[in-house]
């Protein structure tokens, strides 16, 4: 099948989200009850008679990697961090003193709630015999070699880590600047440390620290360059979706911020054990004044509140008001104090709208720009939430007839779009919970300028008989389809191949080919009204056509989506030049195997290397297309795609029909599988075919492309 991982992580994000509550976390936990827990105390170790050596935590991750250690040795150190409040997943981190340490570790572990064992703190040995030191995203770890990976297995643990029953510290936080945290102090991964005067920079403010079931990356910001408006040092916060705090506001003053230190490759992070270690916002000594403002980037006071104060209220329409008479791609910016208070009717959650949103109010609807993607995992996001929006300082734009608020940034990363950094100072959520969005039921004849903008609902539409048997999207391309009453009248749905709807994608989801309901966004294009759908199941067409008729869509009369890896007696490899041929591979994709050819092997070349299917009859079939996807990465030549009706058995003397196929062209990057759409097979009604993929390369480019999800399909 197909891959689409990011789908089955969002999957994930929604049965998560069952699970994980929105409330405020406290921070405030009941110490864990270690009485019946195991635990040693120094001298356990010191004992001539039980042989143990002792190593330095430098000793140990000096040590051969991916080794099992065989010495009968262990390590001391103190807990530095904790998981109580599911931040940290699986990790212990340790340091080897409570106050200046030197070195720091990571422990991988296949367990979790380690706090109620070795709470922060505690005083832990380390058993290390049969246990082994890898790397892990540049960061040695000490775990065991086993087929799941190198975690300690949780059963291992009472055998290899013992809490001191005596000694639990204090851990106090070692200082360092966000220099001194990107230089040479690897040594120190794994420790508690403080960094001050520090804030989370535009992006983070007035977002949580997580959406649920997500990890995402937050930044702070260190010293304050005034004249290009950016920090002069800048250190990623890692934070989960699963922790206690994740639904909880990141606070937007500055200050002092504690967390275990740590990276990814190049990439130095912070985890925060606790939401109540971060001292940057709140009024702390009861004056009624928050000490954390102003902020480093001249923020005088908490940007997240909204206030409506020396504002004036404005309704959609007199936002549009305010852009009358402008020109196509014409700019003019709200210079007045305003604010507009409206509900959000169709986010980013599927794809198809992409870094933008529509808000409508009573007098009508309009599109606000913004330059962040998922835009649907915030909360002040979601469908049927109140926003309000600070007017001033942003651009209405007309786009080929649409209104649209925005930027007035051009270029190509932000496009007119309100720039992350600043979401803060103009989106506010409005903290009440969502409604239902009301649909204004039009017809097609019925369309007005007042309804761009709007979520309209048209009763008895079907997709013209042109359209029956397509997909939604050709490729990762926009695509149109026209919608029709039974009258005649006829609109056009825009439809984005990047569209994920429920577990596919819109390029591999045929058309409905019955007749009814659409709910959908109007937008304008050039006088020409269209439509579009937030999701899949906006559309409703189960009843019978116009005409009476019922569509059955075609049958699939061959597939092969080569899910158990390798080829089957269905298919034939022909290699004509070089020595790579067509293969399957499952890689980054688990148990889901697909074809695959590469000319690449230590360096480009030549190649022509065919794979050709079995002969699947067409006898008696009045219609008939062939499907399928493919996936290509790196320069080189394009896949081509044939058919035959009398294979000879050598490609050279066969007599081929090229077939135009959509094809993946994006070969930056793996993973963004492409429809072929559904590629007309009438030259062969009647007869015996055969489907071929002709892979070429040269000693100077050598693409490598996938192909899966296999289908002829006839009537």
């Amino acid at each position: 099948m197909k891959k689409y991982n990011s789908i089955f992580n969002y999957i994930f994000i929604i049965v998560s989200a069952l699970f994980i509550t929105g409330c405020v976390h406290d921070d405030k936990y009941n110490e864990p009850d270690l009485e019946n827990y195991q635990c040693r105390t120094a001298d356990y170790y010191t004992k001539p008679e039980n042989n143990f050596q002792k190593w330095s935590l430098a000793d140990l991750k000096a040590k051969p990697q991916n080794v099992t250690i065989t010495e009968k040795a262990y390590i001391e150190g103190y807990v530095s961090s904790t998981d109580e409040s599911g931040n940290i997943y699986k990790t212990l981190y340790i340091q080897d003193a409570p106050v200046n340490p030197t070195e720091g570790l990571t422990v991988s572990l296949d367990m979790v709630s380690t706090y109620t064992r070795f709470p922060q703190g505690s005083k832990v040995y380390i058993e290390v015999k049969d246990l082994a030191i890898s790397t892990y995203g540049g960061v040695k770890q000490l775990g065991m070699i086993t087929p799941a990976g190198t975690r300690i297995l949780e059963k291992e643990v009472p055998n290899h880590i013992f809490r001191d029953c005596n000694i639990r510290a204090n851990i106090v936080p070692k200082v360092l600047t966000m220099t001194e945290m990107m230089t040479a102090n690897d040594n120190l991964i794994g420790c508690l440390i403080q960094v001050n005067n520090v804030e989370f920079d535009g992006r983070a403010l007035c977002t949580t620290f997580a959406p649920n079931g997500q990890t995402v990356d937050k930044t702070i910001g260190e010293g304050w360059d005034a004249a290009n408006k950016r920090y002069l040092k800048t250190a990623i916060v890692r934070n989960s979706g699963y922790a206690s705090f994740a639904n909880q506001t990141i606070p937007a003053g500055k200050g002092t911020f504690l967390g275990i230190y740590s990276k990814y490759n190049s990439a130095y992070q912070l985890y925060i054990n606790k939401v109540s270690d971060l001292n940057m916002e709140g009024d702390k000594d009861g004056d009624g004044i928050d000490e954390h403002f102003p902020r480093l980037d001249g923020q005088t006071k908490n940007p997240c509140n909204f206030s409506e104060t020396g504002l004036t209220a404005k309704s959609v329409a007199d936002i549009k008001q305010l852009a009358a008479g402008l020109a196509p791609n014409g700019l003019v910016q709200i210079t007045g104090d305003f604010y507009v208070r409206a509900q959000i009717t169709a986010n980013d959650e599927t794809g198809n709208l992409f870094k933008y949103l529509y808000v409508e109010d009573a007098t009508g609807g309009i599109r606000v720009n913004i330059n962040r993607a998922d835009l649907f995992l915030e909360n002040r996001f979601k469908v049927g939430k109140d926003l309000n929006i600070k007017l001033k300082g942003l651009y209405i734009r007309n786009v080929s007839g649409e209104l649209q608020i925005g930027s007035n940034d051009s270029s190509s990363a932000v496009a007119y779009r309100i720039k992350d950094e600043e979401i803060y100072k103009y989106l506010f959520d409005n903290n009440t919970l969502a409604k239902s969005v009301v649909a204004t039921e039009r017809t097609i004849s019925q369309l007005s300028s007042g309804d761009v903008g709007r979520w309209i609902k048209i009763k008895d539409l079907e997709f013209i008989d042109g359209d029956l048997g397509k997909t939604y999207a050709d490729g990762t391309a926009t695509s149109n389809r026209t919608l029709k009453d039974c009258t005649g009248n006829t609109v056009t749905l825009r439809t984005s191949g990047r569209a994920i709807f429920g577990l596919k994608a819109a390029s591999t989801i045929e058309v409905a080919g019955g007749r009814g309901d659409i709910y959908a966004i109007v937008s304008i294009f050039n006088n020409t009204y269209q439509l579009w759908i937030p999701q899949l199941n906006n559309i409703v067409f189960t009843n019978p056509r116009c005409d009476g008729s019922v569509y059955n869509p075609l049958a699939t009369i061959y597939s092969d989506e080569f899910a158990n890896g390798g080829f089957s007696a269905d298919w034939t490899v022909k290699n004509v030049l070089g020595p790579q041929v067509w293969t399957t591979s499952n890689q980054g994709n688990g148990t889901n195997y697909y074809a695959v050819m590469n000319g690449f092997v230590g360096s480009s070349n030549a190649n022509e290397d065919w794979l050709i299917s079995k002969s699947v009859s067409l006898a008696g079939k009045t219609k008939a297309i062939v499907n399928f996807t493919t996936d290509v990465r790196y320069a080189g030549n394009a896949l081509q795609v044939y058919a035959t009706e009398n294979y000879t058995g050598d490609p050279a003397t066969t007599t081929w029909v090229q077939l135009p196929a959509t094809l993946d062209t994006n070969t930056a990057a793996f993973g963004d599988w492409v429809s072929s759409g559904n590629v007309d097979l009438a030259a062969f009604l009647g007869k015996n075919v055969r489907i071929a993929f002709k892979y070429t390369s040269t000693t100077s480019a050598s693409a490598t492309w996938e192909i899966d999800d296999f289908k002829i399909k006839a009537q």
